[in-house]
């Protein structure tokens, strides 16, 4: 059996992993042997991956469109290629083809092991990236972070009803269905609007 495996590291609507299915699917995986997530190439604990692995029998397939899909930790990648060893699978990652069923030779056990520090490193870089772009944006007096909300953002509705709900008269529950908004968006207005 073939068996995908896709991951993006933020939520659908800021990455598309259409483009990784697409291509597991050209490699021999199909619908229902695909798993993706949206979770950090660094977590060790990553729901999907787990359930592949669970999953998969002694002399199955694993594809996946790069080595960073799986894990951008060198640890975590020779975790990967243990377990791929001792389930005698055979990887298969972009066109890199390792056959674990047998023994792995020396000089494809270290290509693997490469393009997991250069994954490793791209990340590293990453952060160290942002991390000096926040930096220098902060010595700019650039305010970072959620722009502070104020007490006029509230909408009309829950002010009108605000007077009730301080008199005593008005549950928060009654409150929110009143506004037609859940109770911690209510919580987060009553706040603005006890601040101010």
């Amino acid at each position: 059996m073939i068996y995908g495996y896709a991951r993006c590291s933020t939520n659908e609507t800021k990455q598309d992993i259409d483009r990784q299915i697409r291509e597991l699917k050209a490699m021999g995986a199909t619908e229902e042997t695909i798993y993706h997530e949206y979770e950090t190439g660094t977590k060790t604990n990553r729901p999907e991956l787990s359930k592949l692995m669970g999953r998969i029998e002694e002399g199955d397939t694993i594809v996946t469109t790069e080595v960073s899909r799986i894990t951008r930790s060198l640890k975590q990648l020779c975790d990967v290629i243990e377990f791929a060893k001792s389930k005698k699978l055979r990887m298969v990652i972009g066109n890199f083809v390792i056959d674990c069923s047998g023994d792995i030779d020396h000089m494809t056990e270290a290509m693997l092991q490469m393009m997991g520090v250069f994954s490793q490193l791209e990340r590293n870089m990453t952060i160290d990236r942002i991390k000096s772009g926040l930096a220098n944006a902060k010595a700019k007096g650039v305010r970072l972070g959620r722009p502070k909300r104020t007490a006029e953002e509230v909408p009309k509705k829950v002010q009108e009803f605000f007077p009730l709900y301080q008199a005593g008269t008005l549950s928060k529950t009654d409150y929110a269905n009143l506004c037609e908004i859940s109770r911690p968006t209510l919580y987060k207005y009553i706040a603005l609007l006890t601040d101010g």
